[in-house]
């Protein structure tokens, strides 16, 4: 499955979990791609997890910075769709730790 066509189900409200999967995948390498580093986890449950933007790296246990947020708004974020402040507002993004705010890098394709 292609990403337009996970974009398409995802539009239509038609998305399984391989279309979730798809997207969440690949909007974090996006994120990767535009701030490399491992200073700051950012985890969509069930879906991904990457670590990103420049700063200290940390090699045990659960990283100093953490977004985790559910695949909705994970891709309506990297879309363009909300921002990270509205994104905030819902109580479904949590963030905690240096450098967790996204305003900068999003969005990461305009949709």
């Amino acid at each position: 499955m292609e990403m337009d066509e996970a974009l398409r189900r995802y539009d239509a409200g038609d998305a399984g979990r391989a279309e979730l999967k798809l997207l969440v995948k690949e909007l974090l390498k996006l994120l990767v791609a535009k701030a490399p580093g491992h200073a700051v986890e950012v985890r969509v449950p069930p879906y991904g997890a990457v670590q990103c933007i420049e700063g200290p790296r940390h090699t045990r246990g659960t990283p100093g910075a953490v977004i985790e947020m559910p695949a909705d708004i994970w891709i309506d974020l990297a879309l363009g769709r909300t921002t990270w402040s509205d994104a905030r507002l819902t109580g479904k993004v949590r963030a905690s730790g240096e450098r967790t705010d996204l305003t900068n890098l999003l969005p990461l394709l305009i949709n």
